[in-house]
């Protein structure tokens, strides 16, 4: 893969991740021990910037967090990997953060509060029009206020900036967003609810889904499956795309991965769009063999070397 040393803007989350390693998740009314107990960056927005940035991407970050120690140390790992923080604002309310029930056999559950990230204005997106214009794309989740996506992906598409959006957690979104989006990016469970019906694991009924999207406005499709891979449909062109193979140790951080690797990696003229995928699922499995969601994401070498 040749690096493209492109801009990013990301609008999106930032939260404190505290991660509960155990055997398998409580029933319902039952105590149980965990097994031990760490802390790291996190939150979506986080994970596809550092992504996008470990690529070699040159990104900047629009987003909130509050008052804090928390906050603090957010920005500081951001900018720890080279990520501009100048768009990041502090609220009145506390950083977000998010509990990660991680089971022995990699699955998680999570638990998010959305604290400073939900006070993300239009006003504050607006205050980066210069950072959003002079990028070659900008990524955003839902783990920030819409309103400010839709102001975010207005300026993007006043000056031409290619848009992505990563609808979750899932729910359904203003048909306004997904019209001004250029690539929208949902795992299985999102694209279920984005279209309300059911998604199977084989390419028609994933063909079904990209096309019902596109009666929605989207223009173009990729749908992330975990480990049966991903499937996309951009423009007339459509396929799956085979994961890697590997024992995963902690999954929460592997879509955020695959998008964050794909902007930093796909060409304006979408020439590369085969080959960038792969890549990006080649870098989605390097991550679930690590726990943590941004100690996990691998640089550009690290990818390079396992091609190899």
């Amino acid at each position: 893969m040749e690096k493209q040393n492109k801009k990013i803007v990301v609008l999106g989350s930032l939260n404190v991740d505290t991660i509960q390693h155990m055997d398998k998740l409580p029933e319902r009314g039952e105590t149980i021990h965990i097994n031990s107990l760490t802390s790291a960056p996190g939150g979506k927005g986080a994970n596809q910037a550092v992504a996008a940035a470990r690529q070699g991407a040159q990104v900047s970050f629009i987003g909130a967090v509050g008052d804090d120690a928390n906050g603090r140390f957010m920005k500081q790992a951001l900018a720890d990997n080279q990520i501009d923080v100048s768009r990041i604002v502090t609220k009145s309310v506390p950083t977000g953060s998010a509990s990660i029930l991680l089971e022995a056999d990699g699955s998680n559950t999570i638990l998010v509060y959305g604290g400073a990230n939900m006070r993300v204005t239009v006003e504050d997106v607006q205050a980066a029009e210069d950072e959003i214009a002079e990028a070659d794309a900008i990524i955003t989740q839902f783990e920030t206020p819409i309103p400010a996506a839709i102001g975010a992906f207005e300026i993007a598409k006043k000056h031409h900036v290619m848009t992505i959006l990563n609808p979750a957690p899932a729910k359904k979104i203003d048909a306004e967003l997904l019209r001004l989006s250029d690539f929208v990016t949902p795992n299985e469970t999102e694209a279920q609810v984005l279209i309300d019906q059911d998604v199977a694991f084989n390419q028609d009924s994933l063909m079904n889904a990209a096309q019902a999207l596109e009666k929605l406005g989207v223009k173009n499709t990729l749908i992330t499956l975990g480990k049966s891979g991903s499937f996309y449909k951009v423009a007339d062109k459509s396929g799956m795309i085979p994961s890697f193979k590997v024992k995963a140790v902690d999954t929460t951080a592997a879509g955020d991965t695959f998008i964050g690797v794909f902007a930093a990696n796909i060409k304006n003229d979408l020439s590369n769009l085969v080959p960038t995928l792969i890549w990006a699922s080649r870098s989605s499995s390097l991550t679930v063999q690590k726990a943590g969601a941004l100690p996990s994401i691998p640089t550009f070498a690290e990818v390079e070397a396992d091609e190899k």
